[in-house]
């Protein structure tokens, strides 16, 4: 895990949440807001290495807060506490926007907020639509708080991890699994996502998908994720993205022909 998600939602946890609730406003009327909205209040948030801001936006008749990254940096070498080294190491805002249009195009828009590139307080980065939660899965653990549907619970974490794997995010963990009131699992911060990995890593979590997210998952190419994530990925990165997304159908096809359509899909 991770200090700077850690610390952002510690931050967070503490301040009054912002309305309206996920799904009550379109993707459209969101954008409109991050884009073109009045900037009322930015709150630089004490914790966390990429000093993620809280921005209050209104355009008279919805206000509404987003997270606001800049951080935008390379390291050769990045060694973590864990014991991990990883090389080519990027930490950038543009891979939150890209994988939230990336996440639209695969239908998967409601687990995962708008996020748009904008110039806050003079620096440029990533404004991502505020979910209202009630607890993170790491609370939502400590806590013993159980889902009143556990079927629809696991089917979130199946579509999530292979989501996870598609983009490889290497900081997937628990403080960013965000949980709203009715029981809606939301991914935020993919700052550390689309390494340049052409495999799939932890396939032995990847054992059920569902046949609409397989299907879309089928039938996009290089081309159409590149229309998609535009200038926010790299050419290594779009190539490595879609060999993932290649090894992500074929292993799921070979599951279906293993176990069975029903046993795999939903």
């Amino acid at each position: 895990m991770t200090l700077h998600l850690t610390a952002l939602v510690a931050v967070l946890l503490a301040q009054a949440p912002a309305t309206p609730a996920p799904g009550t406003v379109d993707d459209a009327t969101a954008i409109r807001l991050m884009e073109s909205g009045q900037i009322k209040k930015v709150t630089t948030l004490s914790k966390g290495v990429t000093k993620p801001r809280r921005v209050t936006l209104t355009d008279g008749t919805l206000t509404h807060d987003a997270v606001f990254q800049s951080v935008d940096e390379e390291k050769r070498i990045e060694r973590f506490s864990t014991g991990r080294v990883e090389l080519g190491f990027r930490d950038s805002y543009h891979f939150n926007i890209a994988a939230s249009a990336l996440a639209r195009v695969l239908g998967l828009d409601d687990m995962i907020p708008p996020c748009i590139e904008r110039v806050v307080q003079g620096d440029r980065g990533s404004l991502c639509w505020w979910v209202t939660w009630k607890w993170d899965e790491q609370m939502r653990v400590k806590q013993k708080i159980q889902p009143p549907s556990p079927v629809a619970w696991q089917r979130q974490w199946d579509v999530s991890r292979v989501f996870t794997a598609l983009v490889e995010d290497t900081d997937r963990n628990q403080t960013n699994m965000l949980i709203t009131e009715d029981w809606k699992l939301w991914m935020v911060d993919y700052s550390r996502a689309f390494r340049t990995s052409r495999e799939l890593t932890a396939t032995d979590r990847l054992g059920r998908c569902p046949k609409a997210l397989l299907e879309r998952l089928r039938s996009l190419d290089e081309a159409g994720i590149r229309a998609a994530v535009g200038d926010h990925l790299r050419p290594a990165e779009i190539e490595s993205l879609n060999i993932r997304r290649r090894l992500l159908v074929e292993h799921f096809d070979a599951l279906v022909k293993a176990r069975g359509e029903m046993a795999v899909l939903f």
